[in-house]
């Protein structure tokens, strides 16, 4: 297969780079390269910014109810082109169709959040604030975003997380695609355009760490959405919020699970798996580490290791796939590195997943399913993001050293606890430090109608994507105080030192 060279795209057209450089992009499930991706120059990568700004005071003052239209005809795009580009995008990404399929479908979901915009970009008003004085304030798009995408979700969170939000309450953005699944985002750029989305409005490009710092500082930039790694985030938080820029980094993770005597071992395993195991463990919500009772810890890491031994391993677009490769040779050999790693620290690998190779496709990036039990709370392992097929079991006590340890974890995305108790199960809602709270749930990420939120080292910033923090990011408000004269009045009546005084007298 002739490897593709792709483009960046301004001003709705797509141009080839004169870096000259390219970055590969690859099937992770066969090991061969499909594409090339541009490393787009400080001049390419500046055209993209300066068309944006250019498109925004156009874009800004269209009616609100026509860039909704947009948006109610990309999503119907999405819809008609959803088996391309779920294919696609497990073709370049590695995840199970299944799981594609859940990548592309986040897009439709933020879609129909993004629609709502003319009721939930509202701001409010009060009439007779003061005598005569009335104060309305109206939500303002601010100007040109940046959004930087990562590679695990190529579809959900660029197309989902970032665009929607940020144009349809009329700012632009110039899209950074992650260079090795760059494919997905330019297939859907190009129904957005189909979609009737104007000029400049959004535009994409691939480039390196060089040019991204750059854009940090680029005086036309007005804020930065970015997922990614914590060191990285802490980097981009501290320098765009630095030269002024409104920021919000969603990075890390490392979320636990606490399974209590009381659950349903079997029923709660299958959540933990789907949990674990999907996405090849490269998502910030996976679940790496459960916490398990130790009175019921020997049945359940028995059940998982059954259930985790079941699971079909295979190129990531055939349905019956459930666990696809990793993104890339290298991330492969960090993942075996990270399971060697947990030999090393003394944590008893119950499943090993290196060496994985199914049959027909030994060059793809696989690591099968691992499990580690015993593992203590001093192991490397079980604090820092593997990003990996790799669950780690701490022991506990009860409840609450249970709790203990999972708060002790620097990282805090989500949490998630197993068990028919009411009371521990609200104990457990409000002690947890993790953002995104799961009640005998896996994967506690909320529908698009509220934030994604993450804590401590996993976001930094003030609000977070989707939900009412989404709208508000993309958004800055503005008060207007209004007094008209009556017919009667005189003109030469005293003015107070504050027209906006209260008048207290009654």
């Amino acid at each position: 297969m002739a490897v593709k060279r792709l483009k960046y795209c301004v001003d709705n057209e797509w141009l080839e780079s004169k870096s000259g450089l390219y970055t590969p992009v690859m099937n992770p499930s066969t090991g061969e390269q499909i594409a090339e991706a541009p490393v787009c120059s400080k001049d390419e990568v500046n055209a993209a910014v300066l068309s944006a700004r250019k498109a925004f005071p156009a874009w800004a003052n269209t009616p609100i109810a026509v860039r909704t239209q947009v948006i109610f005809r990309f999503r119907e795009l999405v819809n008609e082109h959803f088996d391309e580009l779920s294919v696609l995008l497990a073709t370049e990404m590695g995840k199970a169709l299944e799981e594609s399929k859940g990548d592309v479908f986040k897009v439709v979901e933020a879609c129909e959040v993004a629609v709502a915009a003319p009721m939930t970009a509202q701001g409010y008003s009060m009439m007779e604030a003061t005598h005569n004085h009335d104060i309305t304030l109206y939500r303002e798009p601010l100007g040109v975003f940046l959004g930087i995408a990562p590679y695990n979700f190529p579809a959900m969170i660029p197309f989902g997380w970032f665009v929607p939000l940020c144009i349809v309450t009329g700012n632009c953005m110039v899209l950074k695609a992650a260079s090795m699944v760059p494919q997905t985002g330019m297939r859907l750029l190009e129904l957005l355009y189909e979609a009737g989305l104007p000029k400049g409005v959004v535009n994409l490009v691939t480039c390196s760490r060089n040019e991204v710092t750059d854009l940090l500082k680029h005086p036309e930039i007005n804020g930065v959405s970015f997922v990614g790694s914590t060191s990285t985030g802490l980097h981009i938080y501290s320098t765009a919020a630095g030269n002024g820029k409104r920021v919000q980094c969603l990075t890390e993770a490392k979320n636990h699970a606490l399974v209590l005597e009381d659950a349903a071992l079997e029923w709660s395993a299958r959540r933990v798996i789907n949990s674990a195991y999907g996405c090849a463990g490269q998502r910030c919500m996976a679940l790496p580490v459960v916490v398990v009772q130790e009175s019921v810890a020997d049945d359940f890491v028995a059940v998982m290791k059954k259930l985790a031994q079941e699971l079909v391993i295979g190129p990531a677009y055939d349905p019956a796939t459930q666990l696809g490769p990793v993104i890339s040779k290298a991330h492969q050999e960090s993942v075996e590195a990270w399971i060697t790693k947990g030999v090393e620290e003394g944590a008893e690998l119950v499943l090993d997943g290196r060496n994985c190779k199914p049959k027909g496709y030994e060059n793809g990036y696989y690591v099968g399913p691992t499990i580690f039990d015993h593992v203590s709370e001093a192991m490397i392992i079980g604090q820092r993001e593997i990003f990996g097929p790799v669950l780690a079991i701490k022991r506990c006590k009860d409840f609450e050293d249970g709790l203990r340890i999972m708060n002790a974890n620097p990282f805090a995305n989500g949490s998630s606890i197993f068990t028919n108790s009411g009371y521990y199960a609200r104990e457990f809602t409000k002690r947890t430090h993790g953002g995104m709270v799961g009640v005998n749930v896996g994967i506690p990420v909320p529908l698009a109608f509220f934030p994604f939120n993450g804590h401590k080292q996993s976001f930094f910033g003030d609000l977070h994507c989707l939900g009412r923090d989404g709208l508000h990011f993309y958004t800055e408000s503005k008060t207007v105080t209004a007094k008209w004269v009556s017919p009667g009045e005189s003109q030469q009546a005293k003015v107070s030192t504050w027209e906006g005084t209260i008048n207290r007298k009654l």
